[in-house]
């Protein structure tokens, strides 16, 4: 049976998993879904390589970056992992993650949390449908996840 991991943290303020795993079931029936929730975004590379070795095909890791130094570097030290891991692997691995800093109400942030997780699964179930090219005809369009879409710059 094809595998698909989803990885999140404690540290998030919003199920962003719960949104994920329902566009994954709707785009990739027969797929097993596997979630592994960690304390925080440094745990991310950890849960997506242990993800990986249980045979998922590819992985879509969330995280929660709060407002102070600390949060970002956190962040930076976690993205680094998962950029490695993904070079080192050759599997797809989505990073997906919210700045609490993005907005100021949390209204705005529990919608930009859905928004980002929604799309960025339905990105990833394109790729494993379709391969990897399935994106290329949507490059250079601005599309945006957690907002509405900027859209190209016309020359």
């Amino acid at each position: 049976m094809k595998c698909v991991g989803v990885a999140d943290t404690t540290f998030a303020r919003v199920d962003m998993a719960k949104y994920v795993i329902e566009e994954l079931e709707r785009g990739l029936p027969g797929y097993k879904i596997v979630r592994h929730t960690v304390p925080g975004i440094k745990d991310l590379p950890g849960a997506a390589k242990r993800l990986l070795d249980m045979g998922c095909e590819a992985v879509i890791t969330l995280g929660w970056v709060g407002p102070k130094d600390v949060d970002k570097l956190s962040y930076l030290a976690a993205s680094v992992g998962l950029i490695m891991l993904q070079v080192l692997t050759g599997r797809i691995i989505i990073d997906v993650t919210v700045h609490e800093d993005e907005a100021e109400r949390e209204e705005e942030l529990a919608y930009i949390a859905e928004d980002r997780a929604r799309k960025h699964a339905r990105n990833l179930v394109k790729m494993l449908r379709e391969g990897l090219q399935a994106l290329t005809p949507w490059a250079g369009m601005g599309l945006r996840q957690g907002g509405p879409d900027a859209g190209p710059i016309r020359a």
